[in-house]
């Protein structure tokens, strides 16, 4: 009877532990600034940006499909909102596990595609397994308050990942134009559709 209750008990426990193992952030949690390389050789974290009110975070890479199906939109989405909700784009993908995500290739990508915006790169992946990042593109909202930045939204940028003139549901523009105006988010956390991030120990 003992040893039946010891089991249950160190198996309870680890039900409990695993319980509380959070994988990345959930709408509302702190979000942590970061420091990562752009593509014009510098180093970006958030805390460069004093004027934003918050930020559209965006784990993106230059070789998914539906991160191509999108790149017209994610540059409109940093025109539009570029004064007060700065685009920050980070690729997190390993070029060992996926070629044509390198460094260098994401210079050429970026000037090919006009960016206007940083365009990071995640080299220990340590960000994306912060902010629990899983696909590309994987959207952050972050709104920025007296102390601390928090996470308002997560997920993906519209409804229509393939097809841009099929879009009845813009996830990100309602989120920001919700936090401009000081309204709730109506949808704040969708499934993010996109390639799965080339982890390294993939």
């Amino acid at each position: 009877m003992k040893i039946v209750n010891f089991v249950s008990l160190v198996g309870l426990t680890i039900l409990i532990a695993g319980s509380l193992v959070k994988n990345g952030y959930e709408v509302g949690d702190t979000a942590t600034d970061f420091k990562l390389k752009n593509i014009d050789g510098n180093l970006v974290s958030l805390a460069d940006f004093k004027e934003a009110k918050g930020f559209i975070v965006i784990f993106d890479c230059n070789t998914c499909p539906y991160s191509k199906a999108y790149n017209g939109r994610i540059v409109a989405l940093s025109k539009k909102y570029s004064k007060d909700f700065p685009l920050i784009a980070i690729n997190a993908n390993s070029n060992e596990e996926s070629q044509g995500d390198s460094y260098e290739d994401m210079v050429k990508y970026a000037k090919k595609n006009n960016y206007d915006f940083p365009y990071l790169v995640d080299a220990t992946q340590e960000i994306a397994r912060a902010y629990g990042a899983t696909n590309t593109p994987h959207v952050f909202v972050l709104i920025r308050t007296q102390t601390d930045l928090k996470v308002a939204y997560i997920g993906t940028i519209d409804d229509s990942p393939r097809n841009a003139s099929s879009v009845t549901k813009r996830y990100v523009e309602d989120a920001v134009d919700a936090l401009r105006a000081g309204k709730p988010i109506t949808t704040p956390k969708t499934k993010a559709i996109g390639c799965g991030i080339r982890w390294k120990d993939a």
